[in-house]
């Protein structure tokens, strides 16, 4: 299936060591075609660290897509009745982000295009990254891995000596992920080892 003219949403939070595993992959979609609008919370946007400055990080994935970014809730909003997606992703997704997504809470603009798209019943695509989600946060991954709608780009432990608990997508399946997710279809297999992440 190609993803040419596919109207993709594509949100950012705050796990910035993942943005140079998450970036190819949005640039994969733009080459292919797809029509990429970026969403981002005010931790991408207003946040500098090792990993650089969010307003570089805005900056370069505007300059990728073509389109600003939304950076609010009610910037998102249009996004469910007046300007639908054909799918969501939210990638890299934080564990504060995935249990409030888990729970219903929208207080981010990547949440409400996400709840926007699943109003919709479009697919939502996750490429987690958190520390805890094989802690306290494993109800709510367990929580959307059972909602209609909603698929993961296939994760794994990331560093199970030194953070057991933590997972992390693998990026280099996002499209296969997305193209799946277009179908009704989970991309298999959604649990990985995680440290074999493809080239």
């Amino acid at each position: 299936m190609s993803l040419k003219g596919v109207r993709i949403g594509f949100g950012l939070t705050g796990s910035h060591c993942t943005y140079d595993a998450v970036f190819p992959e949005i640039e994969k979609l733009v080459n292919e075609g797809a029509e990429v609008v970026p969403v981002v919370t005010a931790t991408v946007k207003g946040t500098t660290t090792r990993f650089g400055k969010g307003e570089d990080w805005v900056q370069r994935i505007e300059d990728l897509t073509g389109n600003k970014v939304i950076d609010s809730i009610v910037k998102a909003e249009p996004l469910g009745p007046k300007m639908p997606l054909d799918c969501m992703v939210i990638s890299p997704m934080t564990g504060v982000s995935m249990s409030k997504f888990a729970n219903a809470m929208n207080d981010s603009p990547v949440l409400m295009a996400a709840k926007a798209t699943l109003r919709n019943s479009k697919p939502i695509v996750l490429g987690i990254s958190t520390n805890d989600a094989l802690g306290l946060n494993g109800v709510n991954l367990m929580r959307l891995m059972a909602t209609k709608n909603v698929y993961f780009i296939p994760f794994g432990q990331d560093d199970p000596e030194k953070k057991p608990n933590s997972l992390v997508a693998r990026m280099g399946l996002t499209r296969d992920t997305i193209v799946a997710a277009l179908n009704g279809r989970q991309f298999q297999p959604v649990i990985v080892e995680r440290f074999r992440d493809p080239e």
